[in-house]
């Protein structure tokens, strides 16, 4: 870590030279002529930026069998997954490599910069409490699929599986319910001193948890717990919430970024709200100005060492399993270049600009979690999508919420939300003065589990399932008001 940390550059083009020449004798590599590129210009001119739909034919031939397309060595697991904004479900391929050298890695390194940070941990005098999704196989042929979490689960090496809790075996469980009570049932007894998983499934873990036992807060149950590993969503409206389940106790927080296509970032310091960008992982990555996206061909494409502070950028990675300039959909900005840290600002395609708002997914969450601070309130889930504008009506946003316990006064809630949007927003500002374009937002008090039902009738509960929290469309918002009765 240090060494990229020092040299991130040097790293990176080591990473890609090597990327380059170990797939020249692939499909992919004797397309692009990969025997010739000398250099980074070469790579980016021949080599085309893609998204999943523009590779999915060569994935769908991999899942069957056929090997030696992207990457040369045998590629048979495939972790699934849906994305934030888009149903249909995805396969990316897993390499051995990218298992070996990025995954089961940043573990390692997950656990070294924590006892840097914290040298009197005692978290390897118990087990971690790990929420993963389940596993399946596909057909009849010699390739899996499942959840990330599920693929890295059932290869772990045993020493790994020695220091986790629940089993393998509970652990890969496809059913979220049964699978809920298996995790409790064998997981109370142990020394637990971790938890890592998704903030909004370990929430409903650990109430269930308290309900189980009676207790009121998870130091009851567990009192040796020192840190939650979390990542997948942002956990800015978490926070309060994971605080009073450990009330009392001086709970460390550690961000992760990892994704099916790879692990990413890790937070380096305690009480921190950056990562640091892991550039040894078997990934190149690349980088696309948010405000230069979408015009046409000519859109600019950075390498690392062009990216500038607090610009936001969509970012692009080459992979060690054979993914090729792909877009993953996440959005982040540096807040250093010595070394390298990140926040993630979003997705992609997971914000609202209907009206030229540019209402980041950063910018609804610290402003949500801060108006639930100052009304004492704990929000459970939400969503939010446009109100468009109608021959006498001007636009604006609907926000569908699930609290804990609704606010007394509604009014006030959106009120204050609206004034944090525009602290968090100048371009939301813009639109929102003097009602000229944006009119104050709508909300909408979802019923209680109203998110956590929607989820089960899409069989999508567990795991890394997320639901999609800002759209440019009403799709996800009007089934949901639908089943809310509005």
């Amino acid at each position: 870590m240090e060494l990229f940390m020092k040299y991130p550059i040097e790293v990176q083009q080591e990473l890609f030279y090597g990327l380059v020449n170990i797939a020249s004798k692939t499909e992919t590599g004797k397309i692009y002529d990969f025997k010739s590129i000398k250099n980074y210009t070469d790579f980016k001119n021949r080599l085309p930026i893609v998204g999943y739909e523009d590779i999915v034919n060569e994935i769908e031939r991999c899942r069957k069998g056929a090997q030696n397309i992207f990457w040369p060595t045998p590629i048979k697991w495939f972790a699934k997954s849906s994305g934030t904004t888009n149903a249909k479900s995805k396969y990316i391929p897993i390499s051995n490599e990218s298992l070996e050298d990025c995954h089961y890695k940043a573990g390692k390194d997950m656990l070294s910069i924590y006892y840097n940070n914290n040298e009197d941990a005692q978290i390897l005098a118990g087990k971690c409490l790990r929420l993963g999704g389940s596993s399946e196989l596909y057909q009849n042929t010699n390739s899996y699929f499942g959840d990330l979490s599920a693929i890295i689960i059932d290869n772990l090496p045993f020493w790994a599986e020695l220091g986790s809790t629940p089993s393998q075996k509970v652990s890969l469980m496809s059913e979220w319910e049964s699978k809920m009570e298996a995790i409790i049932k064998e997981t109370l007894e142990e020394k637990v001193t971790s938890l890592a998983g998704v903030p909004s499934w370990m929430l409903v873990l650990l109430q269930n948890v308290l309900k189980k036992t009676q207790n009121t807060t998870i130091t009851e149950v567990w009192p040796m717990i020192e840190v939650y590993f979390h990542g997948g969503v942002s956990f800015h409206p978490y926070r309060e919430q994971f605080k009073k389940l450990f009330h009392g106790t001086d709970l460390n927080f550690f961000e992760i970024y990892n994704a099916s296509e790879g692990f990413f970032g890790i937070q380096d310091h305690n009480d921190s709200q950056e990562l640091l960008l892991m550039l040894d992982y078997g990934i190149f990555y690349e980088f696309i100005p948010m405000d230069q996206k979408n015009r046409d061909e000519t859109e600019v494409i950075l390498p690392l060492s062009e990216v500038e502070l607090g610009k936001n950028y969509a970012m692009v990675i080459t992979t060690n399993a054979g993914l090729w300039r792909y877009k993953i959909g996440d959005t982040v900005k540096f807040t250093s270049l010595n070394p390298y840290r990140i926040q993630i600002t979003g997705r992609t395609k997971n914000h609202i600009n209907v009206f030229g708002e540019e209402l980041m997914i950063e910018n609804a969450e610290v402003a949500l979690s801060k108006a639930a601070k100052i009304m004492n309130l704990d929000i459970v889930d939400y969503t939010a999508g446009p109100i468009f504008m109608g021959t006498n009506q001007k636009g604006g946003h609907q926000w569908l919420i699930e609290f804990k316990n609704p606010p007394g006064d509604s009014n006030r809630f959106v009120e204050l939300l609206d004034q944090l949007l525009k602290e968090e927003n100048s371009d939301y500002e813009a639109k929102r003065y003097k009602n000229m374009t944006l009119t104050l937002p709508k909300l909408e008090i979802a019923k209680k589990n109203l998110f956590y039902n929607w989820m089960a009738k899409k069989n999508k509960l567990g795991g890394q399932h997320k639901v999609p929290r800002l759209s440019n469309k009403r799709d996800v918002l009007e089934e949901l008001l639908m089943m809310n009765g509005a």
